[in-house]
């Protein structure tokens, strides 16, 4: 069963960690990272049902009532891009804690500029990226095998 999410959530929680982590940055402190490597890694590994952003998108669109969503999508997509923040993140912090400052916190701004876009155009880079992969795989599981002695 795919679990369909509201498209409002991704975009808050790409605002949060656009904000944590350029504070990050900004102040060079390597708690903040690791408290958004973590909030990666509760919505990678559990689900997105489970992230600390979006349960509080959840409850701010409650208290507020934000009413329903306009639109909802797969959770596969951005799950998968917080798996990629989680990777990226997670390597910077690892740079960081090892000394090599300058990865570090270069993995940290690709983070922080994909988040950028996505709390503010919508674009989800690794949404898009999950869906070329699942083309991808689609296409070859559908295309022409040919024999190994073709072409030869």
């Amino acid at each position: 069963m795919t679990t369909a999410i509201d498209v409002r959530g991704p975009r808050f929680s790409a605002a949060l960690t656009f904000a944590v982590l350029a504070i990050a940055y900004l102040t060079s402190t390597l708690w903040l990272v690791a408290l958004q490597v973590a909030v990666f890694a509760v919505a990678a590994l559990a689900g997105l049902r489970w992230s600390p952003y979006g349960n509080l998108f959840r409850l701010l669109k409650r208290r507020l009532d934000w009413g329903p969503p306009p639109a909802t999508e797969p959770e596969a997509g951005p799950r998968f891009s917080q798996q990629m923040g989680l990777l990226f993140a997670g390597g910077g912090l690892v740079a960081l804690l090892f000394g090599a400052a300058t990865l570090g916190w270069s993995l940290v701004l690709v983070v922080v500029g994909l988040s950028g876009l996505l709390a503010a155009t919508g674009l989800c880079v690794g949404c898009e990226v999950h869906a070329l992969g699942a083309r991808l795989r689609r296409s070859s599981t559908t295309g022409s095998t040919t024999s190994s002695g073709e072409g030869a």
